[in-house]
């Protein structure tokens, strides 16, 4: 099984940004971690702070991986374009959020991504990702 997990802008500071909300891991020691529990699976990851270029990584990915994480950041609550680009595509993707959104500001309460995705997984910090694996994993009926 092959999954890629994309994150969004800021992502890329986890570990020193808002650690109150955030933690203190950074995500390429957590995505570790990951490879180490999943080594039946082919785990690869991509970040960028730049919309279009998340769009493309979905294009990209949409018809040759078993599955695609996406933590889009910001992005899930004001991206259009990012939710045609899900809807657009064959590889199913699980909108993850390391924070629980709907505990925090009310525009964070609404994700334009959610009506395109298998699932969102929301608020278990960095196992999210881990739930989001295992989302792929299981046989639904």
């Amino acid at each position: 099984m092959k999954i890629l997990i994309i994150n969004g802008p800021n992502l890329n500071l986890l570990g020193t940004r808002e650690p109150e909300l955030y933690g203190i891991t950074s995500f390429e020691s957590y995505l570790k971690k990951l490879r180490a529990r999943y080594p039946q699976i082919t785990l690869e990851y991509y970040q960028s702070n730049v919309e279009g270029e998340i769009i493309n990584a979905l294009h990209n990915a949409g018809f040759l991986y078993e599955g695609i994480i996406l933590n889009a950041g910001g992005y899930a609550h004001t991206s259009v374009a990012i939710a045609d680009a899900i809807r657009a595509i064959r590889t199913p993707v699980v909108e993850v959020h390391i924070s629980n959104t709907f505990a925090r500001e009310p525009f964070r309460h609404i994700s334009f991504l959610a009506a395109n995705v298998k699932g969102s997984i929301i608020g278990f910090g960095l196992e999210s990702y881990r739930l989001a694996i295992e989302s792929f994993l299981v046989k639904t009926i």
